[in-house]
């Protein structure tokens, strides 16, 4: 093998892709593309939408008044996402009537919904909310709260109970985490690991799929229009597919650290602004040199692992159709960890994160998670990485037998019989 063949090999996947507007519309233009889907739809519903018209009629007297005051109460606090512009009506004789009445402004578009507080309905824990659209659950959710809360004191103060009295002292308990580790022991707030933890197996997952695909189409366009034939008579097969897979790796890494870099320098000034609102001694979770080690390491791995089997796919195959049947079977491990990861952030040292962290083609994702939320033990980290690092070699060697022949073979998809031929007399 001669290693300055790979090198330029690599040296030219890596200029024409960094080169290309693709590669920096995705460096760029995804992460403001995915922070605009997060960030508009709830500034829209924080600042931009307009309080529900609610009619509402109270049978009893004594609820209209405290269920005024409570949803301006939440809202002055901000405690409340829905606004609400409440009119109460006083009930009439004939309540069929009037119900009807309030349907038709319902459907004029005088009021968007009405509710009606009736004593035998709310004895029986029911009350009766009327719109154009019943959809509207987290309007529902908000409106069920704040008069359950209302009617909970109003029942209290008709048994004779000193409401005040009663919420003072079935007031809840907040709970303080405080995360021990050999540097001692600092309260950190738990929602903000589970974030961290996400944020990096999400990116892990994103940049896995996408240069193992890359991987995948470069080879087989290389093949389908014959140019691999005359790039074969200059450079060994096993050099052109180390090139590759190194030069896309270069690519990954040089996005990863502006990704990184990016969200360092846009998220500063607000985790510093954050650590001073806190309480003291409470922190928040931070990007470590360890962290950062690590989340390198799993990428190299998990990048090895599975661009050769994608390398081995386009090698193997005819066309884009068929090397997609075949990939599925890598997207499988990839997708899996999607289905548990939660139960990896909740327990990392359970049994279900322990062994899925230990077998290879989980293990980049999977440990991912665990390290966020808590650094495993040393022996299970070396185990785990040993246990990755042969596979990938494995795979490597593997994907090396079966490019040398199938990047040359044209024609039908090879059989299981086939390509195991490849394998031993390659």
């Amino acid at each position: 093998m001669r290693p300055s063949d790979a090198y330029v090999v690599g040296k030219r996947e890596y200029l024409v892709r960094i080169k290309g507007w693709g590669f920096w519309f995705a460096t760029f233009g995804l992460p403001l593309f995915m922070a605009a889907l997060m960030a508009v739809p709830a500034l829209l519903m924080t600042r931009g939408h307009s309080a529900q018209r609610l009619a509402l009629v109270d049978t009893t007297g004594e609820l209209a008044g405290p269920l005024r005051e409570r949803l301006a109460s939440a809202e002055r606090e901000g405690a409340q996402v829905v606004a609400f512009d409440l009119r109460v009506l006083p009930p009439e004789p004939d309540a069929a009537a009037q119900r009807a009445r309030l349907d038709r402004m319902v459907l004029a578009d005088e009021i968007d919904a009405w509710i009606w507080l009736d004593e035998e309905d709310l004895g029986r824990g029911r009350f009766e909310y009327h719109s154009e659209s019943v959809s509207s659950w987290l309007t529902q959710e908000v409106l069920q709260g704040v008069v359950s809360e209302v009617v909970g004191a109003w029942r209290l103060r008709r048994a004779g109970f000193d409401t005040a009295q009663i919420a003072d002292l079935t007031r809840g308990v907040d709970l303080e985490t405080v995360k021990v580790s050999e540097g001692g022991s600092r309260a950190e707030g738990g929602f903000g690991g589970v974030v961290l933890a996400i944020f990096l197996f999400t990116i892990l997952y994103a940049v896995l799929i996408l240069y193992g695909t890359q991987v995948m189409q470069g080879v087989l366009e290389e093949k389908t229009s014959r140019i691999v034939e005359v790039v074969t008579s200059a450079v060994r097969p096993l050099e052109l597919m180390l090139g590759k897979l190194v030069g896309i790796c270069c690519v990954g890494l040089t996005q990863l650290a502006i990704w990184i870099a990016a969200a360092t320098l846009l998220t500063a000034p607000g985790v510093l602004a954050l650590r001073t609102m806190l309480p003291e001694g409470l922190n928040v979770p931070s990007f470590t040199p360890g962290l950062v080690l690590h989340f390198l390491a799993l990428f190299l791995i998990g990048f090895f692992l599975f661009a050769t089997f994608y390398a081995m796919v386009g090698a193997a195959t005819n066309n884009m159709q068929e090397a997609q049947q075949l990939a599925s079977f890598a997207i499988v491990f990839l997708v899996a960890p999607m289905f548990f990861f939660m139960q990896v952030i909740n327990d990392p040292d359970g049994r279900l994160a322990v062994v899925t962290s230990m077998i290879p083609f989980f293990m980049p994702l999977v440990m991912m998670l665990r390290i966020a939320v808590k650094t495993p033990p040393m022996w299970q980290l070396a185990v785990a990485y040993t246990l990755a690092i042969a596979t990938t070699c494995g795979m490597i060697w593997l994907c090396a037998r079966v490019y040398r022949v199938g990047i040359l073979m044209y024609g039908k998809r090879p059989t299981l019989a086939e390509l195991w031929r490849w394998v031993r007399y390659a």
